[in-house]
């Protein structure tokens, strides 16, 4: 994963932790400077409290435990009833989402929903297939909770599936998916075209929003209880976090 060094140095605490689990990479001006890595000899459970909000046991949402081919994929999700995503060449089940995460789901639709009324983009919710291609070769299929489309018509293949890239995507956090959304979620958003990406946080009241540009995370700020979060690329666009985390 790769970060900014003005990213780290708003939020050490954070990448401290998510680099228990896989390397950082810390870039400045575009350039690749030095690598924040966890020690080996460091047992995986040295926090409980603090690695358990970013890492989870993967046989908690990672289907078979094993890589699969995107064929494969397609496969199992086009005769199952069940929801899945493709990061990477990993296949992943998503469980049936809690009141907590609902409810945020619902008021932060609302929200979105009125604001663009009248507007060019339109905000969808899960479950919604959206294909990512890192590469050619990479190809990503994940449901974002929310995600605003600006260019809907304009990339509806055949079959009437959207084949863009959101320009806003919204994930809402829950004990499942705390590290798909933190980190192979927010890289691969940031690598293949999302504008902004909020995480949105029910159990610490808390937004967080990203802005990217050209594959680097340039700006991000975090808002918490009675705050308003503010959209980087949509200005006017807003939430009251004491009305969308009730």
């Amino acid at each position: 994963m790769k970060v900014n060094s003005t990213e780290l140095q708003n939020n050490f605490g954070k990448y401290l932790m998510l680099a228990a689990r896989e390397d950082i990479i810390i870039t400045r001006n575009g350039t690749e400077i030095a690598k924040l890595s966890a020690l080996s000899d460091v047992p995986a459970e040295y926090d409980p409290e603090t690695a358990a909000t970013i890492r989870e046991r993967a046989e908690e949402y990672r289907y078979g435990g094993r890589k699969a081919s995107y064929e494969e994929f397609l496969e199992l999700s086009q005769n199952s009833e069940e929801r899945y995503e493709y990061i990477d060449g990993e296949i992943y089940l998503l469980a049936s989402p809690k009141t907590a995460h609902q409810k945020a789901l619902t008021e932060i639709l609302v929200l979105f929903y009125n604001w663009f009324q009248g507007k060019k983009c339109t905000p969808m919710i899960a479950p919604y297939d959206i294909t990512l291609r890192r590469n050619p070769e990479n190809i990503n299929v994940v449901q974002p909770d929310i995600m605003v489309i600006c260019d809907l018509e304009e990339n509806l293949n055949e079959n009437d599936y959207y084949m863009g890239v959101p320009s806003l995507v919204v994930e809402i956090l829950s004990a499942g998916t705390r590290s798909k959304d933190l980190i192979k979620k927010l890289d691969l958003y940031m690598s293949c075209g999302v504008r902004e990406y909020w995480i949105v946080n029910p159990l610490n009241k808390e937004v967080s929003v990203y802005l990217f540009e050209d594959q680097n995370i340039i700006d991000n700020i975090t808002y918490r209880k009675s705050e308003t979060a503010q959209s980087f690329i949509f200005p006017g666009l807003s939430a009251e976090l004491d009305q969308i985390l009730k």
